[in-house]
């Protein structure tokens, strides 16, 4: 099968190639999913998930990509809750081969069906950021109506999901990123915007709950605006800087199939709406993904038209 790998860690983007790879087979509890859509993440190449295995051993050539929408072709021994020509989603495991591949092996606990009324590449853009918003806001956050989020990088992946299911959740959003990121975040649901580069935070006032992707010296700051009682949520590593009085949550998304469920019934219902960057086959999704022109969202990688 075709595949998106990478053989070098030092190499970054550069070291993206189109590759023949052996074809995914199914351990107990997988499903082999032929793809037809998968989201990219580009600080993929920095993690060490994607060059090492749980025991530490190299696994290079590492085939990239952990979001991924396509149909079950076959089942692995003990498999249960899914079936050969279901329609799935989801987000494949860290420290396996992914999904920027024409099969990929997943767990099938990892998966979710997938409706008929939603595209492909509408689903692989759904993963990663959709399950980190939701799990940042609902589970580590513990968001309720009437609170206030500051949602760094609103016009990202990440941060248009943070914005549009804080507001359906009956809270005040205030977004951050650039000036020129402002039309994208009021217009994905942020009720006020602020420009990082030029007014900073001076003047955001108390906030219950800071939903950080930038970490530094905006950190820092945002920590000292949550008011007591609140939560900062990171998900840029180790918090460095921590509210006063409140809690400060870093935490790594996981894959749920429950969750998952609510958050594709939420874009057949019109109330959440990907935020899909850049596209392009899987024959040509290397120039695609390394280009310095890519434009803000989920990068998203057709497999099969």
């Amino acid at each position: 099968m075709k595949a998106i790998v990478v053989t070098d860690r030092t190499a970054g983007t550069a070291g993206m190639t189109l590759a023949e790879r052996p074809e995914a087979s199914a351990a107990i509890n997988d499903v082999v999913v032929e793809v037809h859509a998968s989201g990219f993440v580009p600080t993929e190449l920095e993690w060490p998930s994607t060059w090492t295995d749980r025991a530490g051993r190299d696994r290079a050539p590492s085939i990239l990509g952990h979001e991924l929408a396509g149909t079950v072709t076959a089942l692995g021994y003990g498999t249960t809750g899914l079936s050969v020509g279901q329609r799935v989603f989801g987000l494949a495991d860290w420290h396996r081969d992914g999904t920027l591949a024409e099969y990929v092996a997943v767990e099938a606990r990892n998966l979710a069906p997938l409706p008929g009324d939603v595209d492909f590449e509408v689903a692989a853009s759904l993963p990663i950021s959709g399950l980190t918003a939701w799990q940042g806001l609902f589970q580590h956050g513990r968001l309720r109506s009437g609170q206030s989020v500051l949602a760094h990088g609103a016009a990202g992946a990440v941060g248009t999901m943070v914005t549009q299911l804080a507001r359906e959740a009956g809270a005040y959003v205030i977004g951050t990123g650039r000036a020129a990121d402002r039309e994208k975040a009021l217009d994905f649901g942020a009720h006020e915007f602020v420009d990082l580069e030029g007014d900073g935070l001076v003047g955001v006032g108390e906030i219950d709950l800071v939903f950080d992707v930038i970490g530094g010296d905006v950190q820092r700051t945002s920590a000292g605006l949550i008011k007591p009682g609140g939560t900062l949520v990171s998900v840029v590593g180790p918090v460095e800087s921590r509210p006063a009085d409140g809690l400060a949550v870093d935490f790594v998304v996981e894959a749920d199939r429950g969750q998952l469920g609510e958050i594709v019934q939420r874009v057949r219902d019109g109330r959440l709406r990907p935020n899909i960057g850049a596209t392009a086959s899987l024959d040509d999704a290397v120039p695609a993904l390394t280009s310095s022109e890519r434009r803000r969202g989920k990068p998203i990688i057709t497999v099969r038209p």
